[in-house]
């Protein structure tokens, strides 16, 4: 079974430059994920995956629907340093993340659709007359063997907006692992990142927030449910041919 564009895209990560600030990483990052998100480079991949190359049963068991709300495809675990996905986000009145942060720096690439993005920052002290948006915080680490969402609540906090963005094809950004956002759909259709979480060095847990009236919620896990092998590859064969079809009809236009 030929690899050849799975091994393409491992050495063009294990090749990437690393620094010693997330800056660096994050640089370095946003410059892959590009070269990658492109319909040249990620097509011929998810063909190639989607036939069985690279390591299907392993991704399979990365690969789930996120608890925040996407569906999470694993596509090259390059180990510690570099983890490939693709993200599938489906459209939706009200369906957005929780504000939060991640355990290293990261670099998102809109393939098709568009997302919506926001940034958040604390506000100092959480006062009230500060403005900005009450929220009940989260610490999120993983738990068992099954790697599983454990959420402990660690009070309340006031967060402030500072930058909203739209993100259409073949656009992108680039985050350090402590920058609190929250992203959505924002097209008709379902939005498709490449996404690339980056550096050796990971965060023990991320901060969540949520609805204030959660803050008494007791510590709880949530399970994650990896896809069976034959789920995973029928979801990247779908992938591909919704990607595929989006080349097609901007060639005949």
């Amino acid at each position: 079974m030929g690899a050849r564009h799975v091994h393409r895209a491992r050495r063009l990560l294990e090749g990437a430059p690393t620094g010693p600030t997330e800056d660096d990483l994050v640089r370095a990052a946003r410059t892959v994920v590009a070269e990658l998100g492109s319909p040249a480079r990620l097509l011929p991949l998810l063909t190639e995956l989607a036939a069985g190359a690279g390591d299907p049963s392993g991704c399979a068991l990365l690969s789930y629907r996120h608890v925040l709300g996407f569906d999470k495809l694993l596509l090259v675990d390059g180990g510690p340093r570099h983890m490939l996905r693709a993200h599938v986000w489906h459209p939706g009145a009200n369906v957005r993340e929780d504000i939060h942060n991640h355990r290293s720096p990261l670099a998102s690439h809109v393939v098709r659709g568009a997302l919506g993005m926001e940034l958040y920052e604390p506000v100092p002290g959480g006062e009230e007359s500060a403005g900005g948006l009450e929220a009940a915080r989260y610490r999120e680490s993983l738990a068992g063997e099954e790697g599983d969402w454990l959420l402990e609540p660690a009070g309340r906090a006031r967060l402030r907006l500072t930058q909203s963005a739209l993100y259409t094809a073949g656009s992108g950004y680039a985050l350090p692992s402590f920058a609190l956002h929250r992203a959505w759909c924002a097209s008709a259709g379902p939005t498709v990142t490449l996404f690339l979480e980056t550096g050796a060095e990971r965060r023990r847990y991320t901060d969540v927030f949520t609805d204030p009236g959660a803050a008494d919620v007791p510590t709880r896990a949530v399970a994650k449910k990896p896809l069976e092998v034959g789920d995973y590859l029928a979801e990247l064969e779908t992938l591909a041919q919704l990607i595929g079809r989006d080349e097609y009809c901007r060639d005949e236009y």
